[in-house]
């Protein structure tokens, strides 16, 4: 029998860190509230976590590959001292007029998220704050999508003001 896995897609600037536009100084990184608790409640539960991430900043030369390695790298480091395991970075480093696959509102990250760990699209979930990400991840076949804003997104399943608000969802 072939198990496959559920995860959980997140998007990293505005759902892991806070948006401050092209981030990619550790210096600039600062965790959202309530970020540690809901990733390791979700790793509780059995699911992966999986970071799929529009980096237009490196398309538009603000900053290099291995800047965002740096920082992706301080990242992963950070989350390990929580206890918590992100098993994967997909970024797509494309301007939104390059319209690559890889690019959200394209779901190419997720799909080879998909195919790298054998996700079981139907029951995993997409947690986004732009509607980009909810598009990608509905494209991708997930029907488990939530906004995180402060106002409400018709084609996300959900929408809630912060992660933490995430965790009466998930179960």
């Amino acid at each position: 029998m072939n198990l496959q896995t559920k995860a959980i897609f997140l998007d990293r600037d505005g759902v892991i860190n806070i948006d401050k536009s092209y981030v990619c100084k550790k210096e600039d990184f600062e965790f959202v509230t309530g970020v540690f608790e809901s990733l390791r409640y979700f790793q509780s539960l059995g699911y992966i976590l999986l970071v799929v991430t529009n980096q237009s900043g490196i398309g538009r030369g603000y900053y290099s590959e291995d800047d965002f390695s740096a920082l992706t790298s301080f990242m992963i480091k950070e989350l390990k001292k929580e206890d918590i395991t992100i098993d994967k970075v997909y970024h797509c480093s494309s301007t939104p007029e390059d319209n690559l696959s890889c690019r959200k509102p394209n779901p190419g990250m997720l799909l080879d998220g998909k195919e790298d760990f054998n996700i079981d699209m139907e029951n995993s979930w997409m947690i986004g704050d732009k509607k980009s990400d909810i598009e990608a991840g509905s494209r991708a076949g997930i029907n488990n999508t939530i906004y995180i804003g402060n106002k409400k997104l018709n084609i996300a399943k959900f929408s809630v003001n912060s992660i933490l608000d995430t965790m009466d969802i998930i179960k």
